[in-house]
């Protein structure tokens, strides 16, 4: 099975701008009831970014930084690891494991298709269980 098979597609995914706030990101985070969010590169040749809770309970909560004054560009994972759409899931999934990953962005040609994550394919997993 291919990772996009499995993914989910960017027309689902929640965006901001590398320039947003970080309480403007989290507040997209919770309106989506998503725990990452994918930032937009910043130009033809730039990359995707990740945000997660993660990143912002380190810099807000751990390192003490405002959440108003911290933008998006300053707690980013970037570039975001990614993979190819057309990669077999299993090479993705033990991509995931072996580096401790949750989330991997799905990239072809610098541009952004959807995303991968470990519930995607723990969900496929449940399916062919039940199937």
């Amino acid at each position: 099975m291919l990772v996009e098979e499995v993914m989910t597609p960017k027309e689902k995914l929640v965006r901001v701008s590398p320039m947003a706030s970080v309480r403007e990101a989290l507040e997209l985070m919770k309106k989506h009831k998503v725990k990452a969010v994918i930032v937009e590169k910043s130009g033809e040749h730039g990359a995707y970014g990740l945000v997660t809770f993660k990143n912002i309970l380190q810099a807000v909560v751990a390192e003490d930084g405002d959440i108003d004054l911290l933008n998006v560009y300053d707690i980013m994972n970037s570039p975001a690891i990614s993979v190819s759409r057309r990669l077999e899931m299993k090479y993705a999934a033990r991509m995931m494991v072996q580096n401790s990953i949750k989330r991997l962005l799905v990239i072809d040609d610098n541009e952004l298709h959807g995303i991968l994550t470990m519930t995607d394919i723990i969900g496929v997993v449940l399916d062919e269980m039940e199937g």
